[in-house]
């Protein structure tokens, strides 16, 4: 055993936690397997995933090799780039730099794929928006936003969200929440719907925020299990917000 004393028993309580917690979720053919093979780091991912930030690895996503070592992933890629150097290819390569937070990677690899056949790519522009976001770059994600703004695809994309929230960086409060507005939506789009109540306590509206972030939790109850689980993690930053409300007016 790599672990002594009381902490051994900490993992071993960790790891039938987690066990259990799956088990009665019906996750264990996802689940049970990480978490016996790898008690510590496979109960951790298991927390977090699962509990804590609610992203859960389904079906052939699982990839604990790039959850422990996401550097590895990413090195297979750049070989499969640097073997045969196509556009689905630098895209996968430039999606994975994203993910892992190497905006300035991202971008530079997004901006270059972006020639010929491909120069008006849909999904490099609003992956490339993301990224100038990121970078705060936010003059250059504003142009991107106008030429991709008729998409119906746009209408409610992360890319959409580093619009109105660049819109909001460069001070032009007012375009900013029409585009915030334009991202709600009844029983959906909670993330947006969350960022809109964050824009406005920015913005000294904390009764407004309340309204939104009411409306999101009352929400919750009547959505079906599969969008509860998917929106954990908004509806309990939610709530956390609501809570700070009250006490935010108090000290001001």
């Amino acid at each position: 055993m790599f672990y002594g004393g009381s902490y051994y028993y900490l993992v071993v309580i960790l790891e039938i936690f987690c066990a259990i917690h799956c088990l009665r979720r019906g996750t264990q053919g996802k689940w049970l397997w990480i978490i016996i093979i790898l008690p510590l780091i496979g109960s951790l991912i298991y927390v977090y995933s699962e509990i804590l930030s609610n992203r859960s690895f389904r079906g052939p996503n699982i990839d604990v090799g790039s959850v422990i070592n996401p550097g590895g992933k990413i090195k297979k890629l750049e070989e499969e780039l640097q073997f045969t150097d196509t556009f689905a290819n630098r895209m996968k390569l430039a999606d994975a730099y994203l993910a892992a937070a190497q905006y300035e990677k991202a971008a530079e690899l997004y901006n270059a794929s972006l020639t010929g056949a491909f120069a008006e790519n849909e999904h490099a522009l609003a992956q490339l928006m993301i990224a100038y976001f990121e970078l705060q770059r936010y003059e250059e994600v504003i142009p991107i936003g106008k030429k991709l703004y008729k998409l119906p695809q746009f209408a409610r994309s992360k890319a959409h969200l580093a619009y109105a929230m660049s819109l909001e960086s460069l001070d032009r409060i007012e375009e900013a929440e029409a585009e915030f507005k334009a991202m709600k939506g009844r029983y959906s789009y909670f993330e947006q719907r969350y960022q809109y109540a964050l824009f406005l306590i920015r913005n000294n509206r904390d009764q407004d925020a309340a309204t939104i972030l009411s409306e999101m939790l009352n929400e919750e109850p009547h959505l079906g299990q599969v969008e509860k689980r998917s929106n954990r993690k908004w509806f309990a930053l939610a709530k956390n917000e609501l809570k700070d409300i009250p006490v935010r007016q108090k000290t001001a």
